[in-house]
Formats: C-alpha cells, structure tokens, sequence
C-alpha cells in the first residue's frame, strides 16, 4: 500500500510539472495588417513571435485527481527542446483569413525519493494549438483597422510517462486530448503617427471547452513598409475537462513579435 501511494504522489507531481512546462510557451498576438483603403488586391503578413508566459490552473491526466500548478516562464527554459510559434495573414479590402499556430514540446526527468517504487520518472509533453478565422474591417481608413472576427481552435495536448529501474521499470504510457472551440471577438490597430501604432486583440468562445478566452494589447514600430515589430501583454485561459482529462488554466506574460509583409 506503501508503495502504491508513493507511486501515484510521484506521477502527480511528475505530470503536473510536465504540463506546466509544456503550455509555458502557449499561443498568439494577432492583429490586422492596418493598409490605406486605396490598396489594391491582396496583401499578406507573415508573424513569428515570442511570449514568456506564466501559466496557473488545474491539470489533471492518466485519470488522476487534478493538481493545482503555477510556474513561471523561465522554468520552461531547461526543458525545452522544441517550440514553433508564428501568424499568418491575407487581406483583401476589408476581407481578412488568417491563421496561428503554436507547438512546443518538453522533456523531463526526476529522480524518486526512495528508488523502490522507481528509480527515475521521464516525462515528454507536447501541445499543439491551431486557430483558423476570418474576419471583415467595420472600420478601414489610412490610420486604423477594427475588424469582427470569428473562427475556431484546435488543441492538442499529451503526455509520455516511463518508469526506470524499482517496481515500476520498464513501464510507459501516454494520455492524450484533442478538442476544438468555437471563437469570436475582435481585433484593431491604430496609427499614432506615421510609425507607431496602438493594437488590441479580444476572443471568445467554447464549445468541447467550456470556456476559451484570448486578449492582448501593445505597442508596434514600423521600420519600413515591409517590416514591423510589436510588443504588449497577452493573456489566453481555456477551460477543458472531460473527467479524466483537465486543463483549466490562464496563461499571461509579455510578448514580442516581428511582421513581415509581402
């Protein structure tokens, strides 16, 4: 009995430290390539960012109770071995489709206290999180763009558990969720002179999720016509949970993006 309660403490702990790491790195700032109303046929944008979130919540996987988490960004930092962030945008008048996505994957390992159970925990996580939409400008003028926006989510979250050495070496298993929320909101920027701009971002939604939310606001410089960089602050929360599987958290940290038209 012992050993089986000591087992599940350790796999608690192991996952939910996990699970923070992998969403550290979590989600989008997107806003409106601002272009004259004059301009003629399509336009696109191309936007790989950068957020240092911190992450607090509820996690809960392989079936076990949810545990409460909160870790800041540079935990991630260790165990990162890959992460891919980046925004794409087509504009046509005041029609607008653009897309996001997010993937990071991370990879630790912890040793037991005792080594009976187990001698070693290694854990890998990967998220993936995609959003597609579209949206139409209410509001398009040389110095801003508001547009109303919809669309959806696609998340993907998993976790890789193997046991070294102890009563448990050898042993492995992986537990998993795929979901997808319907979104809505908006999105704008607005020209304070001829190269700094004020731009915003707010989404809403749910559906195999109980909640989705997204908001972001910041600052941005264009250099040129071409190039553009933007930082601010994004906050993104997402309420998931089908028994045996949670993820109820709020990510929020800084961000830095840089926009490339063509």
């Amino acid at each position: 009995m012992r050993a089986h309660v000591l087992a599940t403490a350790v796999l608690i702990s192991v996952v939910a430290d996990s699970c923070a790491n992998a969403t550290d790195l979590k989600q989008p700032f997107i806003v409106p390539e601002a272009k004259p109303a004059s301009t003629e046929g399509w336009t696109f944008a191309g936007n790989p960012y950068f957020w240092g979130a911190a992450i607090a919540g509820d996690v809960g996987q392989f079936g076990l109770p949810a545990v409460h988490l909160e870790s800041d960004f540079v935990d991630v930092l260790k165990d990162l071995e890959f992460g891919f962030m980046a925004i794409g945008e087509a504009r046509y008048e005041r029609f607008s489709i653009f897309g996001d996505i997010i993937y990071t994957k991370v990879s630790s390992g912890a040793a037991t206290p005792l080594g009976v159970v187990a001698e070693r925990v290694e854990t890998t996580s990967e998220t993936f999180a995609g959003l597609v939409g579209g949206g139409y400008a209410i509001l398009q003028d040389d110095r801003s763009n508001i547009d109303i926006v919809a669309g959806a989510r696609v998340w993907h979250a998993s976790t890789e558990i193997s046991f070294s050495g102890g009563l448990l070496g050898g042993i492995s298993g992986r537990d998993s969720a795929t979901w997808v929320d319907v979104m809505a909101g908006f999105r704008g920027r607005h020209f304070l002179t001829d190269h700094f701009h004020v731009n915003a971002w707010g989404l809403l939604g749910a559906g195999q999720a109980d909640l989705d939310w997204d908001l972001a606001a910041g600052v941005g410089y264009d250099f040129n016509d071409r190039i553009s960089t933007v930082a601010g602050y994004r906050a993104l929360g997402v309420d998931y949970n089908d028994d045996r599987f949670v993820f109820d958290v709020v990510q929020q940290g800084p961000i830095l993006g840089l926009l490339v038209r063509f």
